[in-house]
């Protein structure tokens, strides 16, 4: 059950808003038991976002798990989002933040898991 979230100040189209999507879809399978089958993604383009003082291209990624995760499976997936919006999004690799919540209480279909 993880969500990622993208808050980026680059403005995308829609090729490369699902380009994104599928990609992250694929990157969730690095940590072990997620898939894109139960991913939901979150993209919020154009959103001010200022990093280092400036408004160069640059994203905030959150990603939010049922459970926890090693920190090798979150080293894997970080290198995987920010290749991801590099290449789909243009934005550098050193202006993106990725951080992770995880939690044992996640609701879904009128309950917990």
């Amino acid at each position: 059950m993880p969500f990622i979230n993208v808050k980026t100040n680059c403005k995308l189209n829609a090729a490369q808003a699902e380009a994104i999507k599928s990609k992250l879809g694929q990157a969730i399978t690095a940590i072990p038991g997620k898939s894109e089958g139960w991913l939901m993604v979150g993209i919020e383009d154009g959103y001010k976002l200022y990093f280092k003082g400036t408004d160069a291209p640059a994203a905030m990624v959150e990603v939010s798990l049922f459970g926890q995760a090693s920190s090798n499976a979150l080293t894997t997936l970080t290198s995987h989002i920010t290749g991801i919006l590099c290449d789909d999004a243009g934005v550098p690799s050193d202006r993106v933040y990725v951080s992770y919540h995880a939690t044992n209480d996640w609701g879904w279909n009128g309950s917990n898991f």
